[in-house]
């Protein structure tokens, strides 16, 4: 067939009906190998196709290349069920349970007598090894009935229970049990079609196994089927697989450079925060050198917020009942708050109640008590947009699989705002919140972004109106756009009051992080009844926008503390200078410095102790600080001093006002770079 009749676009191609996907792709010379090759192709509906796919129509599909985010998708859940196939090679009697690709990588469940060892899973990458070489090809088959498939299958139970749930018109494991059909993939002998092993699947996976050119088995961990712990206990290997070794190496170097930056390792070692087993689970607590940043973020953002036309407030910890029924917090959010207290109760002597107590709750969010202050009094349009924030302390009830470090808590404090705005307003605020937030992270030194647009799905979790939804996420779109940044759609993601704008940060070593958000809320303005008077004397209700710049204070320090390896910049570091003498002689010299630098405000120390100088050296390293100064004999008599640099650089015979200066002026500017010998001669030009 010519090829100008099977392109019908840069992005798409024709597929004949009859004719398979690959086929089609094979007459336009496509490729099939390395890391562009076309795994798979999606449809006109969006659904992704195996290459043996033939249409009964002539369909235009788009072809999807193994280095893209759906194509390293297939490729492991692929690599789960040569996996799967590799665990059932070696013990005959594991059990299957599930097999999804995963954020990075792959997980499958098994039902074994023994947890798999370190040694288990060598010899299972082995296998998996000698699968992937031997080149056998996915196969699709859909079975005639239930029947077929429970007779296929009787000896997996847990597939067993998929087929179940599908015959009830369930489909809770998409990932195994797909769309109307209940089908299976068949690994097959590629000489002779021989079915050499076959699993319950939705797929598509890739044509061969000669399509999962990279693949590595991380760990092994329990686990529950289903993720319930009334279930049966399981074991789950995970893995990672990449559309060439080149990207799995790169993959694999980030990951030991990110156990190397893990913060909560980095807190321990620097004495920033720790996690007392007597307070619980997800409740942090800072320690002197941890306050000290901790204190820099918040009256850095406090200062921001001020300058950026924000009121500061001030609201309590807790509440009673009926704060969180106007709010919409119990109704839709309730898994995610502490249960109550019950409180104010009394009773006589003979054990009778003889007044009724009231539940009180943590506060999860701060917005219910800030729309109490809008409605203390009566608003008029002319004070609109009114914007408020504060440092505000919520509690969620995290579940204790998911608390994570200072990235995932169950008590934080909030760097949380409110702008009240009429409707015409909305969109000017939501872009100077955008651009706020934006320049705030920049300050940080995080700035590569993009957008994520989370709406409403189906779900009866979202409140509101069909045309409330349409307008508020018409606005956050177009303000999205508008900054030229990327934009992700996140269908069903939204907020139960409203539409969003989260910020996704890069940080160093190229993970993304999601940061503050944007919020548009219709919802609660009318839960409260709040109202300004308009400018022709009419009653009108305003917008509520949520803004959170940091999202939580705890999370944005465990994030930062990873962005820097905990080498944090000057002006955050809880010791930003130390003074070495070189002998116990020279002590004096270098306290008369760290003083100066004290007067203009430079968190500044002599390391006095009776350590040699280069022990108190490696220790100063380690701990991170960002400016050492080294005097003996020849600087003190210069009235001078010698930086020495994170990275081993040295600066000698520096005259001691030079020195403060240049300290002083690094620290005000605010400079994210670890110093060095090259930038401080940068800096010291006229």
């Amino acid at each position: 067939m010519p090829e100008d009749q099977l392109v019908t676009s840069a992005a798409t191609i024709r597929v004949p009906a009859g004719t398979t996907a690959g086929t089609a792709l094979r007459e336009l010379d496509l490729p099939n190998k390395g890391p562009q090759a076309i795994v798979v192709v999606r449809d006109a509906d969006g659904k992704l196709r195996d290459l043996s796919w033939a249409p009964d129509a002539d369909t235009d599909v788009e072809p999807v290349a193994a280095d893209t985010e759906d194509g390293r998708s297939v490729i492991r859940h692929s690599a789960a069920h040569v996996l799967a196939q590799a665990v059932q090679d070696l013990n005959p009697d594991a059990k299957l349970g599930i097999g999804p690709p995963i954020r990075d990588g792959f997980y499958y469940d098994f039902d074994v007598a023994e947890p798999f060892t370190p040694e288990d899973l060598t010899a299972l990458e082995k296998k998996m090894k000698q699968i992937i070489k031997s080149g056998q090809r996915f196969s699709r088959r859909v079975y005639g009935s239930l029947e077929e498939a429970k007779a296929e299958l009787a000896g997996e139970p847990y597939k067993l229970e998929l087929v179940d749930d599908k015959g009830a018109g369930d489909d809770p494991e998409v990932m195994e049990v797909g769309g109307g059909e209940l089908t299976a993939y068949d690994n097959l002998n590629p000489r002779t079609g021989e079915r050499i092993w076959g699993d319950l699947c939705r797929g598509p996976h890739v044509p061969t196994t000669k399509y999962i050119p990279a693949v590595k088995l991380t760990r092994s961990s329990a686990a529950y089927w289903r993720g319930d712990q009334n279930n049966a206990d399981l074991q789950r290997i995970y893995g990672t697989a990449w559309e060439s070794p080149e990207a799995m190496e790169h993959y694999l170097a980030m990951l030991a450079e990110a156990e190397k930056r893990d913060h909560r390792k980095l807190g321990l070692e620097l004495d920033l925060f720790s996690f007392p087993d007597e307070l619980g689970s997800g409740l942090p607590v800072f320690h002197p050198k941890g306050g000290i940043i901790k204190r820099e973020m918040e009256d850095y953002v406090r200062a921001k917020h001020i300058e950026n036309g924000f009121q500061y407030v001030g609201t309590p910890h807790i509440s009673k009942e009926h704060l969180f029924h106007l709010s919409g917090h119990l109704p839709y959010y309730s898994e995610g708050m502490f249960p109550p207290l019950r409180v104010d109760e009394e009773r006589n002597e003979a054990g009778e109640i003889t007044r009724q107590g009231q539940d009180y709750y943590l506060k999860a969010m701060n917005c219910p008590m800030h729309n109490l202050i809008f409605r203390s009094r009566g608003r008029s349009y002319r004070e609109l947009p009114l914007r408020l924030f504060e440092f505000g302390h919520v509690y969620r009830y995290e579940k204790s699989g998911v608390v994570h470090g200072l990235t995932r808590v169950r008590g934080f404090a909030q760097d949380d705002s409110h702008s009240y705005v009429t409707p015409e307003q909305a969109a000017d605020e939501i872009r100077h919140l955008l651009d706020f937030i934006l320049g705030l992270l920049r300050d940080f030194g995080l700035d590569e972004f993009y957008l994520e647009l989370s709406t409403r799905d189906d779900s009866p979790k979202f409140v509101g109106s069909d045309d409330q939804w349409a307008q508020a996420t018409e606005v956050l779109a177009r303000v999205a756009q508008e900054s030229g940044l990327d934009l992700v759609p996140d269908p069903g993601g939204a907020a139960y009051y409203g539409p969003k704008i989260s910020i996704q940060a890069k940080d160093a070593i190229g993970r993304t992080w999601q940061m503050s958000t944007i919020q548009y809320d219709f919802n609660q303005p009318a839960g409260f009844d709040l109202e300004y008077t308009a400018s022709d004397g009419t009653k009108q209700q305003p917008v509520m926008i949520h803004s959170a710049k940091f999202g939580s204070i705890e999370r944005f320090f465990g994030v930062l503390t990873e962005h820097y390896a905990g080498a944090f910049p000057a002006w955050l570091a809880p010791v930003q200078v130390v003074g070495i003498p070189v002998a116990e002689a020279f002590g004096d010299h270098l306290q008369e410095v760290a003083e100066l630098l004290q007067r203009k405000g430079i968190r500044a120390e002599v390391d006095h102790s009776d350590d040699r100088m280069q022990k108190k050296i490696r220790n100063h390293t380690t701990q991170k600080v960002p400016f050492m100064l080294l005097a003996g004999e020849r600087d003190v008599e210069a009235g001078a001093v010698s930086f020495r640099f994170r990275d081993g650089t040295q600066v000698n015979g520096v005259p001691v006002a030079d020195a403060v200066e240049q300290i002083a002026d690094w620290v005000a500017a605010r400079r994210n770079e670890s110093p060095t010998a090259e930038l401080l001669a940068g800096q010291a030009q006229p």
